[in-house]
């Protein structure tokens, strides 16, 4: 990062970044209201994809709006990154999908069915990295 505190990460290094994270955030609109809710998911073809109960939330509002935003990061002691995903979520329907997102061996987080895959394709993703420290203080 050459001293810089923020650094633009190019699309292959976000992409990286965001396959090494299990957890994240999808961030729809609904009513006018945006609504967040913590996901765990697989990068599968650059694609995000994470699995919902039948009659959950999430389905419903990726079905009522499906222009999202996803999001994950991480950091240590000295640094951190993040990565942003805008784009379509869809429910897979078919069994070639569902057959392509069962080879992804996502397995759900917490107890209960989830049965539904959504898949993101993304229309743009950006990435940042970010040095941790005080702030130049200047007279």
């Amino acid at each position: 990062m050459d001293g810089e505190p923020m650094e633009v990460l190019s699309a292959d290094e976000s992409w990286n970044l965001l396959s090494s994270r299990t957890l994240g955030r999808l961030v729809t609109c609904v009513d006018g209201y945006p609504e967040v809710f913590p996901v765990n998911f697989v990068v599968q073809r650059r694609t995000v994809l994470f699995r919902t109960a039948e009659f959950a939330t999430k389905l419903f509002t990726v079905v009522m709006n499906a222009h999202v935003v996803f999001e994950a990061d991480d950091h240590t002691v000295s640094e951190g990154w993040s990565v942003i995903v805008k784009g379509i979520a869809q429910v897979l329907n078919t069994s070639d999908e569902i057959e392509e997102a069962e080879r992804a061996q996502l397995l759900p987080w917490t107890a209960g069915m989830k049965p539904r895959y959504v898949r993101v394709e993304p229309t743009e993703i950006s990435g940042r990295r970010f040095r941790f420290g005080s702030a130049a203080v200047t007279d």
